[in-house]
């Protein structure tokens, strides 16, 4: 009996339902979400990345604007234009596109970004709230994981879950959001001694690592739900093609649900940074209305 496919395409869609009425809520009020999409150099790998959060955002209701920026802009510069931004209460999130130049220390940037408009949840103070389990928003991939899993018949209440990679915006937080919700977890990563042993005994398995065919049929335990973060380009006979974390099909043939790649994570995480996008455009709303409000004398 091979497992259960996920159809990560359909979870976005009924969360950019969500949005767009959401978006529609906010538009009335006064605050249409707007993001705007920070690119520099050669913008040629972001590109296609940048295409689909616009369309994405177009079809949530969401405005977005791409600007890209020469390769010699300086992180000054960049620093500058951000706190542009986060002054513009027209602008309600911000995201930085990767990769960029060896000059710019992505981590600067990210920490340049208001926490407010921080619809990619990559902002140090962001990725703190999370152990207080405060998840307003959260770093969009790790959120989409989880959202997947809660979307399966499982009690998450002393699930026993392994999630292979601790990268700070994946694994670190996906292990904290399944303790959020009770699960029982453990973090594999190039250190641990036996992965397989480990996930094994998982109900779940998250892999977030980028070596295609890490994860095989013989790691899983009959029944469970592997989610495949990984995104792999690999060369066959007929091609290239992209690929995850997880051998597909020997792990199919073990566990109860697996995610594709392409078509799982990926879709629910563009999601997720719409679903975000609304809700900093709320969260700043609120704020400037306490901040602004008229009080009686």
């Amino acid at each position: 009996m091979r497992a259960g496919l996920i159809d990560g395409k359909a979870i976005a869609a009924e969360m950019r339902a969500e949005v767009r009425a959401e978006a529609e809520l906010l538009t009335k009020e006064g605050w249409a979400p707007k993001l705007v999409s920070i690119s520099v150099g050669d913008t040629a790998a972001a590109e296609l990345y940048v295409r689909n959060q616009q369309k994405q955002a177009e079809n949530a209701g969401v405005e977005f604007e791409a600007r890209s920026y020469p390769n010699e802009t300086s992180l000054e510069q960049l620093i500058g234009i951000l706190q542009g931004l986060n002054g513009d209460p027209r602008v309600n999130g911000i995201i930085i596109q990767r990769p960029l130049p060896d000059h710019i220390p992505v981590k600067v940037l990210q920490k340049a970004v208001h926490p407010l408009k921080d619809v990619e949840g990559m902002h140090p103070a962001t990725i703190g709230n999370i152990v207080y389990n405060d998840l307003a928003l959260g770093p969009c991939t790790a959120v989409a994981a989880v959202e997947i899993l809660k979307t399966l018949p499982l009690q998450m209440e002393g699930l026993n879950v392994t999630v292979i990679g601790h990268s700070e915006i994946v694994g670190k937080p996906i292990a904290f959001l399944m303790m959020g919700l009770g699960a029982t977890v453990t973090v594999c990563h190039h250190m641990t001694r036996s992965v397989a042993m480990h996930s094994r005994a998982a109900d779940a398995v998250f892999v977030a690592v980028g070596k295609p065919g890490l994860v095989t049929g013989d790691m899983i335990k009959p029944g469970a739900a592997v989610i495949d973060i990984g995104i792999n380009r690999v060369e066959t006979p007929e091609g290239a093609r992209t690929v995850g974390d997880a051998d597909f099909d020997s792990c199919a043939e073990v566990a109860g649900w697996i995610t594709p790649v392409p078509g799982g994570v990926g879709p629910v995480t563009v999601a997720t940074l719409m679903k975000n996008a609304v809700m900093a455009t709320r969260m700043q709303m609120e704020h400037y209305r306490d901040a602004y409000a008229r009080t009686e004398v």
